[in-house]
């Protein structure tokens, strides 16, 4: 059913691609609202259509900075390599960013209103089949008002087709936005039609299911702080049959990714404007078809990996006196071996504390840094003096993580980043191993690896987190303690560095278990938001793009005060057309 959801009837032609207007409420294609939805293979093909509008925000020809993964540059567990507006100090309302979301949401919106409204009336599919398509469209329009809600806090909504004229709706207040998200999903819930889970292999795999339903009314409830709810909704998602995969590192992998563990995802395929481009930005040039890696990891993520046994990753605990240095002063324990006498005068040049080299021995001092870690760094991250199973030309190659870069090779060869001169950590979540992972048909921009927009891992942790805002603390340690398991890292509470001490401390956990567990995922910016955290904790500590030692490359400009960072303002363009909207407070440009 993959190919099903994705790929539309040949010859379509979405009509946003020709309209300037930002709130888009016209029909998606060229086909008539009197003709769509008219046969059984027409109501198929409009309800994948539907489903195509989670894939707006993604290109077959460049980096948007918009999918999902990308987003987690603007919170703590990735950083794009570039200047970003909302970064550097140079963001206004006019930002494509801001546009681009309110447009494509919009669109997904009016898509899945066409099909509640005309399923019904037009469509003379089988009742049963119908209703099922109701209820999955109810599903989609939820989570697009869920991702309008997340951003703007309070929006227009609407729920039949407005001509664009007509289309001049003020702001709802985000309670309203809410409510409307709620009612939706409960409707998607009561559809006895709407199949409680997809096991792998059914031809309707990929379609939105009860358990997702309960999930995504569970992460609302969570945005209402009404926990209680929350917390039956992600009891109700376990009872409807999802539960965790075993492995950590294969679930990530195309055999795996219809497991019980993937709730809902965009679906992928190796054809271009189907496919994923995970591998493409988040890879690097040892990734088959040469990637870019647009998305790096940020010191700070990789410094949050705990040790195996639950305590605090230190780096004085490793290299004592590590932490007085200055970052540039601490390059030297980076290097590696056997150092020519030309790069030892330019690794002084650049500031590093030459003499704390170990000519032999400086890799295997570093790689120690990383050892005896939560084995999800180790299978997200390529750390330095780590091996990827990349390629070098067409043929799979061993390579490793290696400074100052000396060449990629068939044999022995480091791993060759777009910026050889600039070392970064590197993304593994996502990015192809060797040269069979990604079709030679399909190449680098059409990665054929589901991206999950909820897994059960993410329903556990908040569930987690709506049972202990309840204060009920004891009751959400076994739940953390099941993504910690399958990671393989201590359980809470097995050791004096997991002992829980209460519920600010079980809080602080719970985010630092979903930073680790969610990276490159397109959560972690979304849980910054909605915890109140991106302006004191995230924004303080994340000054730029940043080498492992913590050398900045690229200053970022913070520009928002505490209150604008967690809104965004509505697109400029899109005030002049309705003027019934206000702009959001604090952005007066």
């Amino acid at each position: 059913m993959k190919k099903n959801i994705i790929l539309l009837l040949t010859g379509l032609v979405l009509a946003s691609s020709c309209k300037k207007d930002l709130l888009n409420l016209t029909p998606y294609t060229a086909i008539s609202s009197t003709t769509m939805w008219t046969n059984d293979n027409l109501t198929d093909l409009g309800m994948n259509g539907v489903y195509q509008a989670l894939r707006l925000s993604s290109s077959s020809s460049g980096n948007t900075g918009e999918e999902p993964y990308m987003m987690d540059q603007l919170g703590f567990s990735t950083q794009a390599r570039g200047p970003v507006n909302i970064l550097n100090g140079s963001s206004t309302a006019n930002d494509g960013i801001y546009a681009d979301f309110w447009r494509n949401l919009y669109e997904g919106i009016q898509r899945a209103n066409d099909a509640i409204a005309n399923i019904p009336l037009k469509s003379p599919s089988v009742a049963t089949k119908k209703a099922r398509y109701v209820a999955e469209a109810k599903f989609l329009r939820a989570y697009f008002y869920l991702q309008l809600n997340q951003l703007y806090k309070g929006v227009p909504i609407y729920l039949t087709y407005t001509p664009p004229s007509q289309a001049t709706k003020p702001r709802s207040t985000e309670a309203d936005v809410w409510n409307q998200v709620i009612a939706d999903l409960t409707d998607a819930i009561n559809e006895p039609n709407l199949p409680a889970i997809y096991k792998a292999g059914d031809a309707s795999y990929g379609h939105a299911t009860k358990g997702a339903a309960y999930a995504l009314r569970g992460k609302a409830y969570l945005y209402m702080q009404k926990y209680d709810l929350a917390a039956a909704d992600f009891q109700q998602v376990q009872n409807e049959g999802y539960g965790l995969f075993s492995n950590y590192y294969t679930l990530f992998k195309q055999a795996n990714q219809q497991c019980s563990e993937m709730i809902f995802a965009i679906q992928n395929i190796a054809i271009v404007g189907s496919g994923g481009t995970m591998e493409w930005f988040c890879g690097n040039r040892s990734s088959y078809g040469s990637c870019w890696d647009n998305y790096v990891v940020p010191p700070n993520e990789v410094d949050l990996y705990q040790n195996l046994d639950g305590s605090a990753f230190n780096w004085d605990a490793v290299i004592p006196g590590y932490n007085e240095l200055t970052p540039a002063q601490r390059e030297v324990y980076f290097l590696r071996n056997n150092l020519t006498a030309n790069e030892i005068s330019a690794a002084a040049a650049r500031g590093a504390q030459m003499s704390l080299y170990l000519p032999t021995g400086n890799e295997a001092r570093i790689a120690q840094a990383y050892a005896n870690r939560d084995p999800r760094l180790a299978l997200s991250v390529i750390t330095p003096y780590s091996t990827y199973n990349g390629v070098f030309g067409a043929a799979n190659a061993t390579l490793t993580w290696r400074w100052p870069y000396h060449g990629a090779a068939a044999v022995n060869g480091d791993v060759q980043t777009d910026m050889t001169g600039t070392p970064v950590y590197l993304h593994r979540k996502f990015v192809a191993e060797g040269n069979a992972e990604i079709p030679v048909t399909g190449g680098r921009n059409a990665q054929p690896l589901n991206f999950p927009l909820i897994r059960y891992a993410d329903v556990l942790l908040m569930w987690a987190e709506a049972l202990n805002e309840q204060g009920q603390t004891n009751a959400a340690i076994p739940l953390v303690n099941l993504v910690r398991g399958r990671a393989g890292v201590a359980l809470l509470n097995s050791n004096a560095a997991t002992t829980v001490a209460g519920q600010n401390d079980l809080r602080l956990r719970i985010r630092n278990e979903r930073r680790v567990e969610f990276i490159n995922e397109g959560v972690n910016y979304f849980d910054e938001l909605r915890w109140g955290t991106l302006y004191n904790d995230v924004y303080t500590n994340n000054p730029g793009e940043k080498q492992p030692w913590g050398t900045i490359i690229l200053p970022y400009t913070w520009q928002f005060g505490a209150s604008t960072t967690y809104v965004w303002p509505v697109p400029q363009a899109e005030l002049q057309r309705n003027p019934n909207l206000k702009q959001t407070p604090g952005y007066g440009w």
